[in-house]
């Protein structure tokens, strides 16, 4: 009997040993830094500081271990605020995937109204002010360069301390109608500059239509100093 016993323990340990790589998880810590390193990779050349925080990873759906996760965005997905990632094994010894949560973060500076503005106002630098926080929570048109700000019109009225939007933002017109231009031609070896009165006004790099001195009208591009384009 004592016998009989010691084989049927041993025949046991045989078999748990046969079965116990089957029964091995995914290890979760490597998987959340498989997502991880995928959304530092995706946010690399974002403005501010990125901080990634990763969800919980199930473990109780036991999957089978993945030598190379990979990690990727569903259709429609942002590497921005609260999202989801899918993570997949490809290897058919361990085919599975699973959707993981995370929360990227981009610590950065915006800009907002330094004081009450109101609608048709031309920004100058006094009118705005750089202000620190998580730009995942403001809306995507959130003005981050002072350049993108300089000489523009609001479209509404700003409170203080309200950030300031590309979206409520119109480029001033450097041209208005029925002002005499500068029209400057340019071709391939040759530039002819001459004179014409715009029939519509215009912001840099928008077209426009000028009347010359011939009476013809000339189809144009409106520059930041107030001259006419025409190219050929």
């Amino acid at each position: 009997m004592h016998s009989f016993s010691l084989s049927l323990a041993a025949a046991l340990l045989a078999l748990a040993a046969s079965v116990s790589p089957s029964l091995a998880a995914q290890d979760p810590a490597a998987a959340r830094k498989a997502v991880e390193d995928f959304l530092y990779r995706q946010t690399k050349d974002l403005p501010g500081r990125v901080n990634i925080v990763v969800g919980p990873i199930d473990a109780r759906s036991r999957l089978p271990p993945c030598e190379i996760p990979e990690v990727s965005l569903p259709p429609g997905g942002r590497a921005w605020g609260r999202t989801h990632v899918l993570l997949r094994c490809p290897s058919a010894d361990s085919n599975w995937s699973q959707y993981v949560s995370a929360h990227v973060q981009i610590k950065g500076e915006y800009l907002v109204a330094a004081r009450a503005l109101s609608a048709g106002h031309v920004l100058g630098e006094s009118d705005f002010a750089p202000q620190q926080g998580d730009l995942t929570d403001l809306p995507g048109s959130v003005i981050t360069d002072p350049r993108l700000a300089l000489g523009r019109t609001l479209l509404m009225p700003t409170a203080a301390g309200r950030p300031l939007r590309s979206d409520l933002l119109r480029q001033t017109p450097v041209i208005q109608a029925g002002q005499m231009v500068k029209i400057v031609s340019r071709g391939s070896g040759f530039q002819v500059s001459s004179e014409g009165q715009a029939l519509n006004g215009a912001a840099p790099g928008q077209p426009i239509r000028v009347k010359a001195a011939s009476g013809q009208t000339i189809n144009g591009v409106a520059r930041a100093d107030g001259t006419v384009e025409v190219a050929y």
